[in-house]
């Protein structure tokens, strides 16, 4: 059993030391979005909408709410829009205002007022491990999140409060795990994991990176939530590059689990991969029938279009026809 560390840590000259709190997040969005040609030819998939908010303002949202007011983005040559709409958009706002439009003018402020957003760009696409590398002058010598960009949690969920708070007790480095199908697993890095003692949280002993159904050390998947010690920049400086020829954050991960410093926080709860063309539609689903102003009209509209597709589409062929 881990006994979690609930009294402060002495440094080397045997004062103690209380952990350090986690202000900054960095958000890996250099992608190119190939699965969602032809969309993502000129539009960032990060910037794909969901109901009426991109997708990546969902994920800076929920930092924000964690209490991570330092946020970097790490983007890509073809990500400018990304920077544009964390921005402030003076002649909109200007339009805006002349119409007395209250409403669209705090939608259109509130991106540019959720943290401090800095952006730096990755400039070879060298994989995830090498886009949190690039994050290293930035954060510093002080533990950060990584949320990647497109990966969502629902907004009703606590899950990067609940890994802040993870680390707090057991400092080290921890990740988000969520337990897949078998036949899924390759889709993932997957842990190896052992009991802590505390309920949802684990040890994490090893990592492999997709690994096939037959050599996955468990059913327990990494998602795209991380509370990183600043350690993993060390580590990740002498990773060579590994599956796909990229600087994997998850072998980086493996290192640093084989010394006893990385945890998990088993999730349970409601995740969307909007990189994902069918669970990015369910996506909008989801979100567009938990709001107050579209949530009744679109789900009464939702149980008639599923209710004519039960009956064969006749309703639907019905409809056209008329």
């Amino acid at each position: 059993m881990i006994v979690p560390h609930t009294t402060p840590t002495p440094d080397s000259d045997g004062t103690a030391r209380t952990p350090r709190a986690v202000r900054k997040a960095v958000v890996p969005a250099a992608g190119l979005g190939t699965r969602f040609l032809p969309a993502t030819k000129a539009t960032p998939k990060e910037m794909l909408p969901v109901v009426d908010k991109p997708a990546i303002q969902y994920v800076v949202e929920e930092a924000a709410a964690a209490g991570l007011d330092d946020v970097l983005m790490i983007t890509g040559r073809h990500k400018r829009a990304i920077e544009d709409h964390f921005d402030n958009a003076f002649e909109l706002e200007q339009a805006l205002t002349a119409k007395g439009d209250s409403v669209r003018l705090d939608a259109v402020r509130d991106p540019a007022r959720l943290a401090d957003i800095h952006h730096i760009r990755q400039g070879d696409p060298l994989g995830l491990g090498h886009a949190v590398l690039c994050a290293r002058h930035h954060v510093g010598d002080q533990p950060f999140a990584v949320l990647l960009g497109d990966d969502l949690i629902d907004p009703r969920e606590t899950l990067l409060s609940r890994m802040l708070e993870v680390r707090d007790r057991y400092e080290g480095s921890v990740v988000a795990l969520m337990e897949v199908p078998p036949e899924q697993i390759h889709l993932y890095g997957c842990a190896a994991v052992e009991p802590s003692g505390e309920d949802g949280v684990v040890r994490v002993t090893g990592l492999v990176e997709k690994p096939s159904r037959e050599n996955a050390p468990s059913h327990y998947a990494v998602i795209g939530r991380y509370v990183l010690d600043p350690a993993v920049f060390g580590v990740l400086e002498r990773t060579a590059p590994g599956r796909g020829g990229e600087i994997q954050l998850t072998d980086a991960l493996q290192e640093l689990a084989t010394g006893g410093t990385v945890h998990g926080v088993v999730f349970d709860g409601l995740r969307y991969d909007t990189g994902d063309k069918a669970d990015y539609l369910r996506t909008v689903v989801r979100l567009a029938c938990g709001r107050a102003d579209l949530g009744p009209e679109f789900t009464a509209w939702l149980k008639e279009f599923v209710a004519g597709l039960e009956n064969g589409g006749e309703q639907e062929r019905n409809r056209l026809a008329a």
